[in-house]
């Protein structure tokens, strides 16, 4: 068990290769100059803060199931899919937290980003939206 948990976060540290997309944590266009901590980021996708750190509240999107929610969710907190999807039933069954709101694909979250304020989502670094901002990279 420990080993395989090593080997899941080993493989997620590895730098993008050729195929393998360059995740990143972008703002979205409409959103004041901020910057994000690592740590922050991660609070902000585990339910453990809703504002930045200048207290500016944020709104999040996922991405649909799949790759690349697996392996941004691997990147920025450790944890695989199965332990996300249990850590996230527990907030939202004793009312903590609620999940980010999923986009169906990643054009509807790059509209999204395009449109909405304080908003703060992720995707391949090819897919960033013109004007919006790259917060993070997720190597």
């Amino acid at each position: 068990m420990r080993l395989a948990r090593i080997l899941l976060i080993a493989a997620g540290l590895l730098a993008p290769g050729p195929g393998r997309a360059e995740l990143v944590l972008v703002a979205s266009v409409r959103t004041a100059a901020v910057e994000v901590s690592r740590e922050r980021a991660e609070n902000l996708y585990l339910g453990h803060a809703t504002t930045l750190a200048d207290g500016t509240p944020v709104k999040l999107i996922d991405l649909p199931n799949g790759t690349l929610r697996d392996d941004f969710y691997l990147k920025l907190t450790g944890k695989n899919p199965a332990q996300i999807r249990a850590y996230w039933s527990r907030l939202v069954f004793t009312g903590r937290a609620l999940p980010p709101r999923e986009a169906s694909s990643t054009a509807e979250a790059r509209q999204w980003l395009l449109d909405t304020p304080n908003l703060i989502g992720y995707m391949e670094r090819t897919d960033v939206p013109p004007g919006a901002r790259i917060l993070q990279r997720l190597p």
